[in-house]
């Protein structure tokens, strides 16, 4: 078993000090620290408001010890206080505010799910206990229950490894994945089909996807693993389904989506561009006029 690894140096750059680990990063800024033990466990402490846009790649559960955070989902705002743990599906993009209390820092830790572990954590279930029934929830976000005490001993059994500045050996790692794991199934059998979306009968619908996430600017890749598969087998998926390859197809649904908001007649021609996904208006009109026979600004 390796032992736990210390701080190797700190060195001091542009007036920002940065403390390096041995697969364990710690930035120390003037506002916030943040502790990376190899993407799996992240410690964040923020001393003022801080907002950022998070682009979720992994499955995760976040617990809030100190602070206020806001997690905006596709307009929807939840609101989590300390002692709050919400889970986040890895499909989806959210806009996070941290705010600290008075007298406290915002603190919070992290818990990701790597595709492998989880992968390898499916292949051990007994497939007697694997409820094939159950449906994936269309909500890319859900706060779990409130005082459990397997969700306060995950994470708060962690702390001392952030306080001390010390690396969790690998096994430590897999076994907190193991418990974070245990934590989301015991808590609704609805979360098997979120936890393990690479296998039948979950893995995700990519037409149901692509329409919930057309207007975003992802490339072949990222969609391919937000829906649970390799790029071959999306593509393979992809042309059981459409005609059209995935790109031709995103740029039609964009194009649909953007004449039914140009109907309306809520927006200009260049936010609904922008909305549905275009980077460029004089693409977007060309397209829209190659495919539909007229300028977008006909019809406003």
């Amino acid at each position: 078993m390796r032992p736990c690894k210390k701080m190797a140096f700190i060195a001091k750059i542009n007036g920002i000090r940065k403390c390096n680990f041995v697969g364990h990063r710690k930035r120390v800024m003037e506002n916030y620290k943040v502790f990376d033990c190899s993407n799996v466990l992240i410690g964040s402490y923020f001393n003022s408001d801080f907002g950022c846009a998070h682009e979720n790649k992994e499955h995760t559960l976040i617990y809030l010890l100190s602070g206020e955070l806001e997690i905006t989902e596709r307009g929807r705002k939840t609101v989590l206080h300390p002692g709050d743990c919400a889970f986040m599906r890895r499909d989806n993009r959210l806009w996070l505010q941290k705010k600290p209390e008075k007298d406290r820092p915002y603190h919070s830790v992290v818990l990701k799910f790597s595709r492998s572990f989880l992968r390898e954590f499916y292949q051990k279930l007994s497939r007697e206990q694997i409820p094939f029934n159950s449906q994936r929830e269309k909500d890319s976000l859900r706060l779990l229950p409130k005082n459990r005490a397997d969700i306060r001993s995950l994470f708060e059994s962690v702390i001392p490894y952030f306080e001390m500045g010390e690396q969790p050996t690998d096994e430590v790692l897999k076994l907190k994945m193991i418990e974070g794991v245990y934590v989301l199934l015991n808590t609704d059998p609805a979360l098997y089909a979120s936890l393990f979306d690479f296998v039948e009968p979950w893995k995700i619908d990519i037409l149901d996807y692509l329409n919930e996430n057309y207007m975003l600017n992802l490339s072949m890749v990222e969609i391919a693993g937000y829906t649970g598969r390799s790029l071959s087998t999306f593509k393979r998926d992809f042309a059981k389904i459409s005609e059209l390859t995935p790109q031709k197809w995103i740029f039609r649904r964009r194009l649909e989506a953007a004449r039914d908001m140009i109907r309306k007649g809520e927006k200009s021609v260049t936010e609904i561009c922008y909305d549905v996904g275009f980077k460029n208006l004089s693409h977007f009109s060309r397209l829209y006029k190659a495919f539909f026979g007229i300028s977008p600004s006909t019809l406003v």
